[in-house]
């Protein structure tokens, strides 16, 4: 039976994962309310499922980071600690993260065989363009946004959608937290 793949991202309302300039992390947002719901959906059993880019820019940023910094509040920390594979055509073992593996070849048949063999749900945190081609080959069942109250239309980057295929979201769960960022958990199927 196959197991579920969660596709997990930050976004500004405009659509970027990201922005340059004078944002900090969480776009400067964050809050109690979603750092304690970050930890707990991270506190659950599940396998971690990162593309090569996404896995060095985390391994890049926990490296240059102190203990004190957003990028190693307790729900990153726990993620960094859950079993993970990294989807790669390049990286070689051993990694710099505690559990991880490399898995050589096409991210659709690398996580269309852990969806089947998998014990535990699979999650991506980040990973775009991996998580794009894994949307289109239906592999997907849920895509979870937390959207952040900005828009960097000037300094976004990383636009999470930009050549995704067409989609129908059927939405499935929602929450505010802190009073401004919504979390919205889809189920994307193909739209045809």
């Amino acid at each position: 039976m196959a197991v579920t793949y969660t596709f997990d991202v930050f976004s500004s309302l405009d659509g970027f994962g990201a922005a340059s300039g004078s944002w900090t992390g969480y776009w400067g947002k964050q809050g109690p309310e979603l750092l304690d719901h970050r930890l707990a959906l991270y506190g659950e059993e599940q396998r971690m499922v990162f593309g090569a880019t996404t896995h060095r820019a985390f391994a890049q940023m926990l490296a240059e980071s102190t203990e004190d910094s957003d990028v190693r509040d307790p729900w990153v920390t726990r993620m960094v600690n859950l079993p993970a594979t990294v989807v790669s055509t390049t990286l070689e073992e051993p990694l710099d993260w505690p559990d991880a593996t490399v898995a050589k070849g096409d991210a659709v048949d690398v996580v269309a065989r852990l969806k089947e063999e998998s014990a535990v749900p699979l999650r991506s945190h980040g990973s775009l363009s991996m998580n794009r081609a894994l949307m289109a080959a239906g592999l997907v069942d849920r895509v979870q946004v937390t959207l952040f109250p900005v828009i960097t239309g000037r300094s976004g980057v990383d636009p999470i959608f930009r050549g995704a295929d067409d989609f129908d979201l059927e939405l499935i769960e929602q929450r505010t937290l802190d009073g401004h960022t919504q979390e919205l958990v889809y189920r994307p199927t193909l739209h045809s």
